[in-house]
C-alpha cells in the first residue's frame, strides 16, 4: 500500500521517463534504476509490480521504430534462455537474496566494461570468435531471473549482444524484441504473487505518458547520436548501472 501524492509523482515521473528513454533509445542495461528510485519510496514488491506494466508499454512503443531491424539469432538465444530464466525467478522469488544477487550483477557488468575496455586498448587478447551459443544462452537465463526479481535483465543481456559486433540499431532491436518476450512472460506470475494492486493500476494511467513521452526521446536520441558515441553512452550506462547494483547491495 502507498499513497499516490504529490511527491510520489515527483519522484516517479522521471523515474518513468529515464525507463522509457534508457530502453527506447539504449538498450535496457540502466532501466532497472527506475525501479530502484521507485523502492526508495514505496516497498520493493510494490515498485516491481508498478514498474512491469510500464516497461511493457516502452516496450510496445519501441517496437514499431525497430520492427525487423533486430539480430534474430541473437535475441532468439536470449529468449530461449530468458523464458526458463523468468521461471526461476518465479521460483526462487521469496527465497533469493536481493542483495547478493545485486552485487554478483554489479560486478558482472564493471566487469565486462572492463574487459571490453582491455580489448580496446590492447591489455586483453580479444576473442577470436563470437561468444558461442551456450554462453548466449546462459545468459538469457540470468537476463530472465534477474529482470524478474528486480527488472535488472539489462546487463547480462548486453554482455552477449555487445559480443556479437552488431551495429547500434541491431544492438537496441534485439534488446526491445528480446525484453517484450519476457515482459510478456512475467506478467502472470506477477498477477500471481500479488504484485499488482489498485494503487499500482492508477499509477500507471498516471505515470503512462510519462513512459511514452520517454520513449519517444530515447528512439530519437539512437537515430541522433553517431555510432561510436552510442556505445559509448551504453558503456558508461552499464557501468553506472554495475556501480549502483553494488552500491545498493553492499549499504
Amino acid at each position: 500500500m502507498f499513497d499516490l501524492t504529490p511527491a510520489f509523482f515527483a519522484i516517479a515521473a522521471p523515474a518513468v521517463l529515464f525507463a522509457g528513454v534508457s530502453k527506447g533509445g539504449f538498450g535496457s542495461g540502466a532501466a532497472f534504476a527506475s525501479a530502484s528510485i521507485l523502492a526508495l519510496i514505496i516497498e520493493p514488491g510494490a515498485a516491481l509490480g508498478l514498474m512491469l506494466p510500464l516497461l511493457m508499454l516502452i516496450d510496445l512503443a519501441t517496437l514499431r521504430p525497430y520492427w525487423q531491424r533486430w539480430s534474430w539469432p541473437d535475441a532468439r538465444v536470449l529468449i530461449l534462455g530468458g523464458v526458463p530464466g523468468v521461471a526461476l525467478g518465479f521460483a526462487l522469488f521469496r527465497v533469493a537474496d536481493a542483495d547478493l544477487l545485486r552485487l554478483l550483477i554489479g560486478l558482472f557488468s564493471l566487469g565486462f566494461v572492463a574487459w571490453h575496455y582491455g580489448q580496446k586498448t590492447g591489455v586483453i587478447r580479444p576473442f577470436a570468435d563470437k561468444l558461442p551459443l551456450p554462453i548466449g544462452l546462459l545468459a538469457g537465463v540470468v537476463a530472465g531471473f534477474t529482470s524478474f526479481v528486480s527488472h535488472a535483465g539489462g546487463p547480462p543481456a548486453a554482455f552477449y549482444l555487445l559480443s556479437q559486433r552488431i551495429d547500434k540499431t541491431t544492438y537496441q532491436a534485439s534488446t526491445v524484441l528480446v525484453f517484450w518476450v519476457i515482459n510478456i512472460a512475467k506478467f502472470v506470475p506477477y498477477a500471481f504473487l500479488g504484485l499488482f494492486t489498485i494503487e499500482t493500476a492508477l499509477a500507471n494511467l498516471i505515470l503512462a505518458p510519462f513512459a511514452l513521452v520517454g520513449a519517444w526521446l530515447g528512439v530519437r536520441a539512437h537515430h541522433a547520436i553517431p555510432e561510436r558515441a552510442f556505445f559509448g553512452v551504453t558503456y558508461v550506462l552499464l557501468s553506472l548501472t554495475g556501480a549502483k547494483l553494488i552500491w545498493d547491495a553492499l549499504t
